[in-house]
């Protein structure tokens, strides 16, 4: 019997043009580029500026990066994840507009929201309709406008994130290449810890919940940053264990860039070194779901066929998980 594998075969981004610099910051809030580097490690971030425009424009632009570069025709792809903490509006499905707009009129869609963890629980979700056999071509895009739920007052958090689209396409693999294993966890008890507070059914938006500035991300950093340090290294060291693995064995570690110290204390826990993990944060800063793609994008030419990756990120609900995949493919 064939072992069906769910392998990535293409990968395609989008970065908006406006680059938001740490020195620009240091006139907007009470901050500078020392403090924000040597916390976060992150340098600029990209900024969507216009206002008519969503997450749905960088994930469309990060899927015709996508199909261009490998000449996919878009009506033979089955489905569309997106995987946002920002959809463009309540109720009408983000991905539907996404996969109407890239052409992909034979494909059903749906978004996926689990915060930072979006784009890795959407490899799951993508490697699972593989391998049932129903449907060959998965699109998966993360894509995050978070310009839009930020509050360039508040220093805890709009030196943080910036806005970004990244997409992969998941085909069937015959010769063991693809996703091998995953490790997915939550826990709802850290749901105050990195939220925003009303625009939902607890606490649908009113007058005050603008005045109070209610609508915007509030991060306790000290309580995110423990647990994400934590539970990201400690589920990616399980799935190298579980597979019998070494740090021998791994070639990349591909960790969601929420912040430097994090990736760092993940590395370790892996015994990869530096050269071994991928990197943009000072790029792009944290673009939420589609830091993974966007890391995969940036380092595609790197990667040889065969190689062992362990994908590894966290987020607020809390969720988080790893994922370690085989590479299955040469760029050059």
């Amino acid at each position: 019997m064939i072992d069906m594998k769910a392998a990535i075969t293409a990968v395609g981004a989008y970065v908006p043009e406006y680059r938001l610099t740490n020195s620009i910051l240091e006139t907007m809030v009470d901050t500078n580029d020392e403090w924000i580097t040597t916390r976060t490690g992150i340098k600029e971030r990209r900024i969507l500026k216009d206002p008519d425009k969503g997450s749905s424009f960088l994930a469309i632009k990060a899927a015709q990066d996508l199909l261009g570069k490998s000449n996919t025709d878009p009506s033979t792809i089955d489905l569309v994840i997106v995987a946002t903490a920002t959809p463009d509006m309540p109720v009408a499905s983000t991905a539907a507009y996404v996969a109407t707009e890239i052409g992909a009129t034979n494909a059903f869609s749906y978004d996926l929201m689990a915060a930072c963890s979006s784009f890795l629980y959407g490899m799951s979700n993508a490697a699972a309709y593989i391998q049932s056999g129903r449907y060959k071509k998965v699109l998966l895009i993360g894509a995050d406008k978070m310009s839009s739920i930020i509050d360039y007052k508040d220093r805890a958090t709009c030196i943080i994130f910036g806005d970004a689209g990244g997409a992969v396409l998941f085909e069937p693999n015959e010769e063991g290449f693809g996703l091998q294993d995953e490790i997915l966890r939550t826990d709802g008890s850290g749901r105050d810890f990195l939220r925003i507070e009303a625009g939902g059914s607890l606490m649908p938006a009113s007058l005050d919940t603008v005045k109070n500035n209610q609508h915007f991300v509030y991060q306790d950093g000290k309580n995110v940053f423990k647990h994400a340090v934590s539970n990201m290294a400690d589920v990616s060291e399980q799935i190298v264990k579980r597979n019998n693995l070494t740090n021998n064995d791994i070639d990349w570690l591909v960790p969601h860039q929420a912040n430097k110290r994090i990736i760092d204390a993940t590395a370790r826990r892996v015994q990869l070194p530096e050269d071994q993990v991928m990197v943009n944060i000072h790029k792009y800063g944290n673009t939420t779901s589609a830091t993974l793609p966007l890391c995969l994008n940036d380092y595609e030419k790197q990667l040889k066929k065969g190689d062992n990756l362990v994908f590894a990120a966290f987020g607020g609900g809390f969720t988080w998980g790893s994922i370690l995949l085989k590479w299955a493919y040469n760029t050059n």
